[in-house]
């Protein structure tokens, strides 16, 4: 039973984190940054998809939907920061940097970012709820926009 909501979960982490970084891949280039491409935010992506999709599966369905993406963002952009840290402050890696926007810290997240973040934790709570629905059979998404 455990090793199978693992390997359920496994699946939405690893299509979480490819499909992050799809977007990621076509962000840089369109913005004329391909030698900021790093297999690294493939990784991210899938670990920050895990507490992602845990916390959004032990929430309670009558969370309005808004608090559940601040968490997520939250969450996201601690991860940001602490990756950002280690891979382009200590490592040198340059995979990222933000020095320019507004309200940033140390290059390595900024309010932008983190308001798009959660606009992205929303769109991925209710993707993993969907997949699971549609996937797993499990219940059916049901979402609350503001407090009843």
């Amino acid at each position: 039973m455990i090793m199978r909501r693992f390997l359920r979960s496994l699946v939405l982490w690893v299509f979480g984190g490819a499909l992050y970084f799809l977007l990621e891949v076509a962000w840089k280039l369109a913005g004329g940054h391909p030698e900021r491409i790093s297999w690294t935010m493939l990784v991210l992506a899938a670990i920050i998809s895990i507490p992602l999709d845990q916390v959004n599966e032990h929430l309670p369905w009558d969370m309005p939907l808004w608090l559940q993406a601040i968490l997520g963002g939250l969450g996201i952009t601690a991860a940001e920061l602490v990756t950002g840290l280690i891979l382009n402050i200590r490592l040198g890696l340059d995979v990222w940097d933000y020095s320019d926007l507004p309200l940033n810290l140390w290059g390595q997240i900024c309010l932008p970012y983190s308001l798009l973040w959660v606009l992205a934790a929303g769109v991925g709570i209710m993707m993993f709820d969907w997949l699971r629905y549609w996937l797993y059979g499990e219940k059916r998404p049901e979402y609350i926009t503001l407090r009843k």
